[in-house]
């Protein structure tokens, strides 16, 4: 069955409600009276009773309180978010604004939490649809409705779920235009309610409450810090998939080992994190190709870079860098190992206290070392580092923040994220890399065409760090035996 017929009742609607689209095309040209009447009884209560809230409630609600906090005496307005058409009638996955769900724990299009201030803080309403309209058949005639797409929660439902009075959204846009005094609004993310508030916000203190935003989301409660891990665990075994039909994808290409990681992300998850990077011979040389529809042939690598994204949106980052046939040649152990080198370098220089930008230059001085000793670039060392020449084989920064964006707190103020501190709660990734581009006439013959990055997920703890993504395997030697154990 394809998309709705969407026709209207043969009930007019009341003067506050929105006609019900009639496709241009659909078969059925009106609905009858008698099947208008019928479609409105017969069926069963399925009001969910005795919900409990979602896990991560508690947390939301310390976070609400925080922001609270920050802005006394403002409305504050954060969208999740709306359907994005992907062809005609048929639209992308929806994903919450991640500031929206990181206040709410909710993912619903159309939400929107307002934060409405008191004298002593703010009252909380999460507004919503609700359930889908039996007296005017929006349940069933509607491209939306919950014949088509699934029930959704009631608003008393909600307001167990998420702690969280809970309102009609579609009220809302027409409260917002009568609302007075100052307000922030999250941009980017529902034009309507935007349009709502367009007289009333300017472009400068919205912009402060997306960096406040993002900046408390630089440190991950207990909370967070178990949604990475079970997302890095997914992960991991999502690579061990991979490696056990390895013969497949060189029969086919890499869409076969991008669609074999989508498998465990879409079983074990919500989704992939980001666009999967599965990247063998020279292709490993493009940072970000997602494209995947080379071929996989044994004797190349194959770079792979993926991360299972949780049901609460909390996404894994890992990079391993695979011998299609098993086995590194010499030349790709030689540059494998000066990866994995900078990225020990790396790791070491995470710990509570350290800058934040101490780990990738711990990274980049192994690889421009090597870079030096193996004649690709004159050194010294220092000169190499002062000038940035390593920069054209190592091409990226060796890390960033990680947690429900896969580049998360990307808002945040320099002076707390690349000039901050580390301290305990911080999660990052530390991924050095070398990529010798298969025309690049400066380096050896046998360098060209070969690319690699190692990449894991690092939680900062209060003596140093653990690695999160520790149980895939990163020395050569201890890569080549991982992959014989899964295809043996």
């Amino acid at each position: 069955m394809t998309v709705a017929d969407e026709v209207n009742p043969a009930n007019p609607e009341t003067e506050s409600e929105e006609p019900i689209k009639q496709r241009k095309n659909g078969l059925y040209p009106g609905v009858s009276d008698e099947l208008a009447e019928n479609m409105k009884s017969g069926w069963a209560d399925t009001e969910l009773r005795d919900l409990k809230p979602v896990e991560q409630a508690e947390h939301t609600a310390r976070r609400r309180a925080a922001l609270s906090a920050r802005f006394p005496g403002e409305r504050l307005v954060i969208p999740a978010g709306n359907l994005k058409t992907r062809s005609n009638d048929t639209e992308y996955s929806f994903r919450s604004s991640v500031e929206y769900a990181y206040l709410t724990g909710n993912q619903t299009e159309d939400g929107v939490l307002v934060l409405e201030p008191t004298a002593d803080g703010h009252t909380e309403t999460i507004y919503l649809l609700p359930r889908s309209d039996r007296e005017n058949g929006e349940f069933w005639l509607s491209g939306q409705g919950e014949l088509w797409v699934g029930r959704r929660h009631s608003l008393t439902e909600s307001e167990a779920l998420y702690v969280i009075p809970a309102a009609d959204v579609r009220e809302l846009a027409d409260t917002l235009r009568e609302a007075t005094g100052p307000v922030r609004v999250v941009r980017g993310y529902d034009a309507d309610i935007e349009a709502a508030l367009t007289d009333k916000v300017t472009a400068e203190r919205d912009e402060e409450l997306r960096v406040i935003l993002s900046e408390a989301r630089l440190v991950k409660d207990e909370f967070e810090v178990g949604e990475l891990q079970k997302a890095v665990d997914s992960t991991v075994r999502g690579f061990e998939d991979v490696v056990k039909v390895l013969d497949k994808a060189e029969a086919t290409s890499e869409r076969y080992i991008e669609g074999t990681f989508f498998l465990r992300a879409r079983v074990e998850g919500n989704d992939v994190g980001y666009g999967t990077i599965a990247a063998a011979g020279p292709h490993a040389c493009t940072l970000h190709w997602v494209r995947n529809d080379g071929p996989v042939r044994s004797g190349d690598l194959l770079l792979l870079d993926a991360g299972v994204e949780t049901h609460t949106l909390y996404t894994a980052d890992v990079t391993r860098t695979l011998p299609v046939s098993g086995t590194f040649s010499e030349i790709q152990k030689k540059i494998y190992d000066a990866v994995y080198e900078a990225q020990e370098a790396g790791i070491a220089a995470v710990r509570p206290g350290a800058k934040y930008r101490d780990f990738h230059d711990a990274a980049q001085h192994v690889l421009a070392e090597r870079l030096v000793e193996w004649g690709v670039v004159e050194g010294p060392v220092e000169r190499v580092l002062e000038l940035g020449l390593q920069r054209r084989w190592t091409l990226h920064g060796t890390g960033h923040m990680l947690g429900m964006d896969v580049h998360d707190c990307a808002a945040a103020r320099v002076e707390t994220y690349v000039d901050g501190t580390l301290e305990p709660g911080v999660v990052l990734t530390v991924e050095p890399g070398l990529y010798f581009q298969a025309d690049d006439l400066t380096v050896p013959e046998e360098y060209r065409g070969i690319g690699v990055r190692i990449e894991d997920d690092i939680l900062v703890t209060e003596d140093g760090n653990r690695n999160l993504s520790a149980a895939l395997p990163r020395q050569s030697d201890e890569v080549e035996a991982w992959m014989a154990s899964l295809k043996g």
